[in-house]
């Protein structure tokens, strides 16, 4: 199975791996600047970042890049692309919630209060991380398996 999607990766084209850098790079962005894993004048952080923080976001932005290259100019296979879109946006919101400040996160706030916020969402966020790598790692097999399946045409009737 993995030697078929890295197969299938081989096949594509530049256009597609500029779409993947793009897409990690921005990704990168997305999520670590309000998370403030890149420091800026914007966001602020209550509570220093983990140190599983960084990998927890490397590996989630490259796995969106490689789905997003998924969707330039590829095949559109039948039942497989809500799958993935669905399994992608749920790794990118987790990876969001996990790698970001617990007492800076609005909603967690609202939900838990600031201690609530650091006794019960603090300790489940590796969790997080790991349930968002593996949203990506099911969306980006569902998508390459997609690519990989044989298409069978529509029977052609003869007449006599």
């Amino acid at each position: 199975m993995l030697a078929d999607h890295i197969d299938t990766l081989r096949t594509w084209t530049p256009r597609r791996w500029v779409a993947v850098a793009v897409a990690t790079v921005g990704t990168i962005l997305l999520i670590g600047l309000p998370t403030v894993l890149i420091p800026n004048p914007v966001f602020g952080r209550e509570i220093p970042m983990t140190w599983w923080a960084w990998p927890a976001l490397l590996v989630s932005a490259m796995l969106s890049g490689l789905l997003v290259g998924t969707y330039v100019r590829a095949p559109r296979p039948s039942g497989h692309e809500d799958e993935g879109t669905r399994r992608g946006m749920l790794g990118g919101v987790l990876t969001f919630f996990a790698v970001g400040c617990p007492v800076c996160n609005k909603v967690v706030l609202l939900a838990l209060g600031s201690a609530g916020a650091m006794q019960w969402f603090a300790p489940v966020q590796p969790l997080l991380a790991a349930a968002a790598v593996a949203a990506l790692v099911w969306a980006l097999h569902t998508r390459l398996r997609g690519e990989r399946s044989c298409r069978v045409s529509a029977p052609h009737t003869v007449s006599v």
